[in-house]
Protein backbone atom coordinates (compact mmCIF):
# COMPACT_ATOMS: atom_id res chain seq x y z
CA UNK A 1 0.00 0.00 0.00
CA UNK A 2 2.79 2.44 0.77
CA UNK A 3 4.34 1.79 -2.70
CA UNK A 4 1.23 3.03 -4.50
CA UNK A 5 1.96 6.77 -3.90
CA UNK A 6 5.57 6.23 -5.02
CA UNK A 7 4.31 4.46 -8.19
CA UNK A 8 1.83 7.29 -8.90
CA UNK A 9 4.57 9.88 -8.39
CA UNK A 10 6.83 8.07 -10.91
CA UNK A 11 3.93 7.83 -13.35
CA UNK A 12 3.22 11.54 -12.97
CA UNK A 13 6.89 12.51 -13.54
CA UNK A 14 7.16 10.30 -16.63
CA UNK A 15 3.95 11.65 -18.12
CA UNK A 16 5.17 15.25 -17.96
CA UNK A 17 7.61 14.83 -20.86
CA UNK A 18 7.38 17.57 -23.52
CA UNK A 19 5.49 16.71 -26.67
CA UNK A 20 7.99 15.06 -29.05
CA UNK A 21 5.88 15.20 -32.20
CA UNK A 22 7.95 16.05 -35.25
CA UNK A 23 6.07 17.06 -38.40
CA UNK A 24 6.90 15.00 -41.45
CA UNK A 25 7.86 16.70 -44.70
CA UNK A 26 5.28 16.77 -47.45
CA UNK A 27 5.57 13.78 -49.75
CA UNK A 28 4.58 13.09 -53.33
CA UNK A 29 3.77 9.91 -55.19
CA UNK A 30 6.68 8.08 -56.76
CA UNK A 31 6.46 7.83 -60.53
CA UNK A 32 8.07 4.99 -62.46
CA UNK A 33 9.22 6.42 -65.77
CA UNK A 34 9.54 4.29 -68.89
CA UNK A 35 12.83 3.98 -70.76
CA UNK A 36 13.26 6.74 -73.37
CA UNK A 37 12.63 5.26 -76.82
CA UNK A 38 11.20 6.87 -79.95
CA UNK A 39 9.27 6.22 -83.14
CA UNK A 40 8.68 8.38 -86.21
CA UNK A 41 5.58 10.51 -86.77
CA UNK A 42 5.36 10.50 -90.57
CA UNK A 43 1.70 10.82 -91.55
CA UNK A 44 0.79 11.45 -95.20
CA UNK A 45 -0.28 15.02 -95.90
CA UNK A 46 1.35 16.53 -92.81
CA UNK A 47 3.94 19.27 -93.54
CA UNK A 48 6.30 17.95 -90.84
CA UNK A 49 7.80 14.78 -89.44
CA UNK A 50 9.58 14.09 -86.14
CA UNK A 51 10.37 11.38 -83.60
CA UNK A 52 8.19 11.07 -80.50
CA UNK A 53 8.20 8.68 -77.50
CA UNK A 54 6.87 5.13 -77.89
CA UNK A 55 4.90 5.57 -74.65
CA UNK A 56 2.95 8.51 -76.10
CA UNK A 57 -0.07 8.75 -78.39
CA UNK A 58 -0.42 11.27 -81.21
CA UNK A 59 -4.01 12.48 -81.53
CA UNK A 60 -5.34 14.87 -84.15
CA UNK A 61 -6.61 18.04 -82.47
CA UNK A 62 -10.20 18.57 -83.59
CA UNK A 63 -11.20 21.36 -81.21
CA UNK A 64 -9.57 24.65 -80.24
CA UNK A 65 -11.56 26.36 -77.45
CA UNK A 66 -14.82 25.04 -78.90
CA UNK A 67 -13.89 25.86 -82.50
CA UNK A 68 -12.30 23.88 -85.30
CA UNK A 69 -8.52 24.48 -85.61
CA UNK A 70 -7.56 26.69 -88.53
CA UNK A 71 -5.86 23.80 -90.38
CA UNK A 72 -5.84 19.98 -90.18
CA UNK A 73 -2.23 19.69 -88.94
CA UNK A 74 -2.77 20.50 -85.27
CA UNK A 75 -2.02 17.54 -83.00
CA UNK A 76 -1.68 16.61 -79.35
CA UNK A 77 0.88 14.20 -77.98
CA UNK A 78 -0.59 12.46 -74.93
CA UNK A 79 1.41 10.75 -72.18
CA UNK A 80 -1.31 8.69 -70.45
CA UNK A 81 0.97 7.08 -67.84
CA UNK A 82 2.26 10.50 -66.71
CA UNK A 83 -0.82 12.68 -67.28
CA UNK A 84 0.93 15.13 -69.60
CA UNK A 85 0.09 16.50 -73.01
CA UNK A 86 1.99 18.51 -75.61
CA UNK A 87 -0.33 20.74 -77.63
CA UNK A 88 1.13 21.36 -81.09
CA UNK A 89 -0.24 23.93 -83.51
CA UNK A 90 1.06 24.45 -87.03
CA UNK A 91 0.67 27.50 -89.26
CA UNK A 92 1.93 28.46 -92.68
CA UNK A 93 3.75 31.77 -92.78
CA UNK A 94 2.02 34.21 -95.13
CA UNK A 95 1.34 37.90 -95.56
CA UNK A 96 -1.67 37.49 -93.28
CA UNK A 97 0.37 35.60 -90.67
CA UNK A 98 3.86 37.07 -90.88
CA UNK A 99 6.79 35.56 -89.05
CA UNK A 100 7.03 38.69 -86.90
CA UNK A 101 3.36 38.42 -85.86
CA UNK A 102 3.63 34.68 -85.12
CA UNK A 103 6.72 35.18 -82.94
CA UNK A 104 5.07 38.08 -81.14
CA UNK A 105 2.08 35.82 -80.38
CA UNK A 106 4.42 33.07 -79.14
CA UNK A 107 6.14 35.49 -76.75
CA UNK A 108 2.79 36.77 -75.48
CA UNK A 109 1.53 33.24 -74.85
CA UNK A 110 4.73 32.21 -73.07
CA UNK A 111 5.01 35.37 -70.99
CA UNK A 112 1.31 35.18 -70.07
CA UNK A 113 2.53 32.74 -67.39
CA UNK A 114 4.69 35.39 -65.71
CA UNK A 115 1.91 35.97 -63.15
CA UNK A 116 2.75 32.60 -61.54
CA UNK A 117 6.24 32.05 -62.94
CA UNK A 118 9.36 32.64 -60.89
CA UNK A 119 11.45 32.81 -64.08
CA UNK A 120 11.15 32.49 -67.85
CA UNK A 121 14.31 31.61 -69.75
CA UNK A 122 14.54 31.34 -73.51
CA UNK A 123 17.07 29.44 -75.55
CA UNK A 124 17.53 29.08 -79.30
CA UNK A 125 19.17 26.40 -81.43
CA UNK A 126 19.08 25.07 -84.97
CA UNK A 127 18.71 21.31 -85.40
CA UNK A 128 20.61 19.13 -87.91
CA UNK A 129 17.73 19.56 -90.43
CA UNK A 130 18.02 23.37 -90.41
CA UNK A 131 14.93 23.92 -88.24
CA UNK A 132 15.29 26.95 -85.96
CA UNK A 133 13.91 26.33 -82.47
CA UNK A 134 13.10 28.69 -79.61
CA UNK A 135 12.43 27.12 -76.20
CA UNK A 136 10.86 28.73 -73.14
CA UNK A 137 11.58 27.18 -69.73
CA UNK A 138 9.07 28.56 -67.24
CA UNK A 139 9.94 28.21 -63.54
CA UNK A 140 7.51 28.24 -60.62
CA UNK A 141 3.87 27.19 -60.41
CA UNK A 142 2.95 28.19 -63.97
CA UNK A 143 0.43 26.11 -65.91
CA UNK A 144 2.99 25.22 -68.59
CA UNK A 145 6.63 24.80 -67.64
CA UNK A 146 7.91 24.25 -71.16
CA UNK A 147 6.95 25.82 -74.49
CA UNK A 148 8.61 26.00 -77.88
CA UNK A 149 8.51 27.44 -81.38
CA UNK A 150 10.06 25.85 -84.48
CA UNK A 151 10.30 27.45 -87.92
CA UNK A 152 12.20 27.81 -91.16
CA UNK A 153 11.19 31.54 -91.13
CA UNK A 154 9.86 31.25 -94.69
CA UNK A 155 6.91 28.84 -94.81
CA UNK A 156 6.62 26.62 -91.72
CA UNK A 157 5.79 27.59 -88.14
CA UNK A 158 5.06 25.23 -85.24
CA UNK A 159 4.27 26.08 -81.63
CA UNK A 160 4.04 23.62 -78.74
CA UNK A 161 3.30 23.70 -75.03
CA UNK A 162 3.55 21.00 -72.36
CA UNK A 163 0.71 20.82 -69.84
CA UNK A 164 -0.37 18.43 -67.09
CA UNK A 165 -3.95 17.67 -66.11
CA UNK A 166 -3.43 18.79 -62.49
CA UNK A 167 -3.20 21.99 -60.49
CA UNK A 168 0.29 23.42 -61.17
CA UNK A 169 2.80 22.69 -58.41
CA UNK A 170 6.43 23.05 -59.44
CA UNK A 171 7.70 20.73 -56.70
CA UNK A 172 5.42 17.79 -57.42
CA UNK A 173 5.63 18.17 -61.23
CA UNK A 174 9.41 18.61 -61.35
CA UNK A 175 10.25 14.93 -62.05
CA UNK A 176 7.60 14.71 -64.81
CA UNK A 177 8.68 18.01 -66.37
CA UNK A 178 12.35 16.99 -66.39
CA UNK A 179 11.50 13.62 -67.92
CA UNK A 180 9.24 15.03 -70.67
CA UNK A 181 11.48 18.00 -71.48
CA UNK A 182 14.05 15.47 -72.66
CA UNK A 183 11.40 14.01 -75.01
CA UNK A 184 10.38 17.45 -76.28
CA UNK A 185 14.00 18.29 -76.97
CA UNK A 186 14.34 15.02 -78.92
CA UNK A 187 11.21 15.93 -80.91
CA UNK A 188 12.70 19.32 -81.80
CA UNK A 189 16.08 17.80 -82.64
CA UNK A 190 14.47 15.42 -85.17
CA UNK A 191 11.84 17.80 -86.61
CA UNK A 192 11.89 18.12 -90.42
CA UNK A 193 9.72 20.14 -92.81
CA UNK A 194 8.30 18.73 -96.04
Amino acid sequence: MRYIPLFLLCLLVCSCQPDTYTPKPRGYYAVDFPQHSYKVFDQPGYPYTFEYPTYANVIKDTEFFGKTPENPWWINIDFPSIGGRIYISYKEISQKQSMEKLLEDAHKLSFYHDKKASSIESQTFTNKNGVMCLQFNVGGDAASAYQFVATDSVKHYMRGALYFDVTPNADSLKPMNEFLVQDVHHLLSTLKWR
